[in-house]
């Protein structure tokens, strides 16, 4: 049985990925992950963690292979919920697919609802039909991926599917770093929940810049981490308490629009 914790500890992973090379990149995020500074529950790693973001269909592997693997092993080894995504074939069709992988080597698994077109990517991949949200240590989070965060329907925190914690894993250029951070503050606030976001940094094999700016935001969109634009790793400590009784206190979500989320 998982152990319901007061304080959930997350380690932010901010790297400069090896384009498309699948074995750097997993060599590098174990070294990284061997640097953290003390256990936690959560990590989460950025979107495309394994080959950066791709349109080489070639490079995406079925579930149960090399990283879903990797993913098994890191999760076991740190005791921790491992959070990220990459390229998936599914029986000939390709997901952008985001895992979250837990120690015993169960996993729950979501598909990027909404596919970056000015980069081509809902020409290769097939979009995502469902929400997830998992529970992880008494806490509920919701896991989505990169340009999902500029739909604030799809991240809404409705009623009958409730988070805490709203989670985006990213490859997010550096050109648009400013609706990054100002949508990222808009999903806390909006949600009353904590939010983190994890980007990468360097350059890509298209050439696109990334600068980083990793965050963990409290309920008010407060930043409790914020990264710049270089590899680090950096661990945040979140309060239930505290998030209970902001929204006790200021129960905004009574009041949300009753709207459904429709694939």
């Amino acid at each position: 049985m998982q152990e319901n914790k007061e304080i959930l500890s997350i380690a932010l992973v901010q790297a400069d990925l090896h384009w498309e090379n699948v074995t750097a990149n997993l060599a590098s995020f174990e070294e990284k992950l061997a640097a953290l500074s003390e256990p936690v529950d959560v990590i989460v790693l950025p979107e495309m963690f394994n080959t950066g973001f791709t349109m080489n269909t070639a490079l995406a592997e079925p579930v149960n292979l090399t990283t879903t693997r990797w993913m098994k092993q890191i999760a076991k080894q740190t005791n921790a919920l491992v959070v990220g995504s990459f390229a998936v074939n599914d029986k000939g069709s390709f997901f952008n697919r985001l895992f979250c992988v837990r120690p015993d080597g169960t996993y729950a698994q979501s598909d990027k609802r909404h596919l970056f077109r000015m980069g081509e990517e809902n020409k290769y991949y097939t979009a995502g039909n469902s929400r997830l949200t998992i529970e992880w240590k008494g806490w509920k989070i919701c896991p989505l991926v990169c340009y999902d965060l500029r739909f604030p329907v799809w991240s809404r925190n409705i009623q009958n599917d409730a988070y805490d914690i709203l989670l985006y894993v990213a490859n997010w250029p550096a050109r648009r770093a400013h609706a990054w951070s100002t949508l990222l503050q808009a999903r806390a606030i909006e949600n009353q929940c904590y939010v983190v976001g994890v980007n990468r940094v360097g350059t890509d094999g298209n050439g696109l810049q990334y600068r980083g700016d990793s965050v963990a935001l409290d309920y008010l969109g407060e930043p409790l981490v914020m990264l710049t634009n270089q590899e680090t790793e950096k661990i945040v400590h979140i309060s239930r308490t505290e998030l209970a009784a902001y929204r006790q206190g200021f129960p905004a979500l009574s009041d949300a629009d009753d709207f459904e989320i429709r694939c």
